[in-house]
């Protein structure tokens, strides 16, 4: 529980720091990719590389493209178009995709999540409902795509480490995890980065530093190391909990001008679909 708790007031940071100083100046490829290095510096060496099951191998590189290649793609493209706060809002929703996901490898249907789905779309037009375009969509359309890699990887993990015991650390099988998202961010920089909108000034270089050192190396395996240990409840409530950190370090610090009527409306409403889904949830084990 103490690495959920750590890595929440990490993300809850992180947001504020990706959305003030590197969307809309460094290239948001390069920014994944930096990230990814930095990370694999700190974990490749301390990799065990021999006598490795190749399933558990193969899933660990799956796990790395989906949490962390993809979904981190995803998430700077959105900083384009959504304001930070408007990001950490739109991440309330990574529980309905943990129980979409659980609910299909369980050969479960779950029509409460897709209400809660449905109910989510209307909070986020609350939100800039007079400002509504195509663009704004594309972005919450992004995050959530987001949200479900990264919700996949978490679960994926758990079942992962279930079938697959070991007598050794975490940390020594962990490093497969910053391979599979290489090969997802350097394809995604060769194709589509900009390398003549690198970082210009030493915030930025020292910003990727954090989130490649920091957020992103000690960050997902402490939060992938605490997922495997606790509840599945428990790990819906804990990747909730860094939106309200965040918006308030970000309103206090960075954006006090936000609209705030409208973003806590909306967000109640985006809160009310995380609600539904739970009581879905509960309403299925109960029929059980």
């Amino acid at each position: 529980m103490q690495y959920l708790l750590i890595v929440t007031l990490i993300q809850a940071f992180s947001f504020s720091l990706i959305g003030e100083y590197l969307a809309g100046h460094v290239d948001s490829y390069f920014a994944v990719l930096a990230r990814v290095l930095l990370a694999g510096l700190v974990f490749l060496p301390l990799t065990r590389w021999r006598q490795v099951e190749p399933r558990f191998l193969r899933a660990m590189l799956l796990i790395g493209a989906l949490q962390f290649g993809i979904t981190y793609v995803c998430l700077y493209l959105s900083f384009r178009v959504l304001s930070v706060p408007e990001v950490l809002l739109f991440t309330i929703l990574t529980p309905v995709h943990v129980t979409l996901i659980e609910d299909a490898l369980n050969r479960r249907f779950n029509r409460w999540a897709l209400v809660a789905a449905l109910v989510a779309v209307a909070g986020a037009a609350v939100i800039r409902f007079d400002r509504v375009s195509p663009d704004f969509f594309i972005g919450f359309l992004l995050l959530q795509l987001a949200n479900f890699t990264y919700a996949a990887g978490q679960v994926l993990y758990k079942h992962l480490l279930a079938r697959h015991p070991s007598d050794q650390p975490q940390y020594r099988r962990f490093g497969y995890f910053y391979v599979g998202a290489l090969l997802v961010v350097l394809p995604a920089f060769l194709l589509f980065g900009n390398p003549h909108n690198l970082p210009q000034t030493s915030v930025q270089w020292s910003v990727l530093a954090f989130l490649g050192l920091v957020s992103t190396a000690l960050g997902m395996y402490w939060w992938n190391k605490g997922a495997s240990r606790v509840p599945g409840a428990t790990l819906a409530v804990m990747n909730n909990l860094h939106v309200p950190i965040g918006l308030l370090l970000n309103l206090l610090i960075w954006n006090q001008d936000e609209p705030l009527g409208r973003l806590f409306l909306g967000g109640g409403v985006i809160l009310f679909s995380v609600w539904l889904s739970r009581l879905g949830a509960r309403a299925q084990i109960a029929s059980r």
